[in-house]
Parts: structure tokens; C-alpha cells; sequence
């Protein structure tokens, strides 16, 4: 019985790490091609947003920077559940593009990494964006950390691509970020915005934090294991282990990705 549960437990356990550091790349890939394919259809049809009222998760611009070879499309909202899916804009400041100060937030190692060479960046580098408005090129300006200079003022007109990411020291940098890394793009000329940006967002939505809202759901993953557990448990002692573990593994692996996804939104938002 307790070999039965510990199997259970040390099963959930190891796929948790494993989907948060290597696994979770392929989920943000499969919602970056749905992701892709509807900014396609939104912007082929005249219906991409253009703010300030988007509902979080939906696709608002696509973002490339060719020295990294990367290309993801950001979506609305920088909470931890938003972030998975892939770079999040910052819902107080103007889409990518518009005039005036856009912020995205990504990922820097796990669900793909897709801001995890950030640092490669130098002043003078490209980054590309596209959304409902047009196409913008931006030219690296700053890469920075807490205490670096800030970026010069923009001109009158101008648009502003700020990216953000998390940094880490040491060996367990991946798991245990401390610090914010900044890099700043300008482009001579944005989009005008429309009005009504919100002037604030909720604690969760900002750089490094979390969303300590997902507790009770992990509750209920978490009572779902202990039940699946308890399932296994009371199986073996009518069935054979392998017949057992056939029929349970693909439940418990199934709740254990689900937990996970649901684990990373109680970290910070750009690890």
C-alpha cells in the first residue's frame, strides 16, 4: 500500500519538474501555432485588436528579433496563466507599435524560454513587430538591469519596445530568478493609440510576480491526485501492478501536467 502511494507521489513529483524545465516547451508551441493562426485570420479580416480594452490571452502583435532567430506572437495580459501561452503586453501601457512606451513580458526558461536570450541583445539590433495597425521595426537602444541608466526620453511620436525577462545566479538560475532584465527598442515613428488605457494592473500582472489566486485551484488538482492515489492504492489490492498501472499512469500523468500548469502561475510570472 505505501509502495503503491510513494510510487504515486514520486511519479507526480518527477513529471512536474520535468514538464516545468523541458516539457512545457511543446505546450507553448502547440498554443503558439492556434496563436498564429488566429492573429493570421484577425488581421487577414480587420479585427485585430488595437487596445486598450483586449481580453488577456489573445493575440495583439508578432514579435521577431532576428539575431535571436525568434519569432512569437504576444499576447494580452503578463499574469503567470497568461504568460505560458507566450510573451505577454503589459495591459497599462500601449500595444507594440503605438506611440509612446509598450511593455512585453516573457518567459525566460521554462514553457519554451522564449525571452531566455535576451542578453545576446546589443544596441543597434532589430526587432520587428507587427500588428492590427502596421509593421514597426525597432532598433535596440538599452539592455539593462537594476541601477543601469535608464533609456534617453523618446521624441514626440516615437514608439517604445520595452521587453522584460528574468535573470538568475548560479547553478539553480533557472529555478530560483532574482533580478529583471530590460531592453529597450525605439522606432522614429508609432501607431496613434486609441484613448483608455487603465491607469494601473493588478499585482499579479506585474514583472516577477505571481498569482497567488490559483491557490484554490491547486487545491482541487491536488485533491484530485490524492483521490487518483488513493484509487491505485485500492486497485492493487484486487488487480495485478501492471494492469494497474496501464490503466493509471495516463490519469496521473494527465493531472500531473494540468497541476503543473497550474503550479507555474504561483511563480513568477517570467521565470
Amino acid at each position: 500500500m505505501l509502495s503503491s502511494a510513494g510510487t504515486m507521489i514520486g511519479l507526480v513529483c518527477l513529471w512536474v519538474v520535468t514538464q516545468m524545465l523541458f516539457l512545457s516547451g511543446f505546450s507553448q508551441e502547440r498554443a503558439q501555432d492556434l496563436l498564429y493562426t488566429q492573429f493570421r485570420e484577425d488581421i487577414a479580416a480587420a479585427t485585430a485588436s488595437i487596445g486598450p480594452t483586449t481580453p488577456p490571452g489573445e493575440p495583439v502583435a508578432l514579435l521577431s528579433i532576428p539575431r535571436l532567430r525568434m519569432s512569437q506572437v504576444v499576447v494580452e495580459g503578463t499574469a503567470s496563466g497568461d504568460t505560458l501561452a507566450g510573451p505577454g503586453h503589459l495591459r497599462k501601457t500601449v500595444l507594440p507599435g503605438q506611440v509612446g512606451t509598450s511593455v512585453v513580458m516573457g518567459r525566460a526558461v521554462t514553457y519554451g524560454g522564449p525571452f531566455g536570450e535576451l542578453d545576446r541583445l546589443v544596441v543597434g539590433d532589430e526587432i520587428r513587430v507587427v500588428m492590427a495597425q502596421g509593421e514597426v521595426s525597432f532598433d535596440v537602444v538599452n539592455v539593462r538591469r537594476a541601477g543601469d541608466p535608464y533609456s534617453q526620453p523618446l521624441a514626440p511620436g516615437a514608439a517604445r519596445l520595452t521587453l522584460q525577462t528574468a535573470e538568475g545566479d548560479g547553478r539553480l538560475a533557472a529555478l530560483t530568478p532574482d533580478e529583471v532584465l530590460y531592453v529597450d527598442a525605439d522606432a522614429p515613428k508609432g501607431f496613434v493609440p486609441p484613448a483608455g488605457l487603465p491607469a494601473s494592473v493588478p499585482t499579479p500582472e506585474l514583472v516577477m510576480q505571481r498569482d497567488t489566486g490559483a491557490f484554490p485551484l491547486l487545491a482541487l488538482h491536488l485533491a484530485l491526485l490524492l483521490a487518483a492515489t488513493l484509487g491505485v492504492v485500492a486497485a492493487r489490492q484486487r488487480w495485478s501492478a501492471a494492469l494497474v498501472w496501464v490503466v493509471a499512469a495516463p490519469v496521473a500523468l494527465a493531472l500531473a501536467w494540468s497541476t503543473t500548469d497550474v503550479v507555474m502561475r504561483l511563480l513568477p510570472n517570467v521565470m
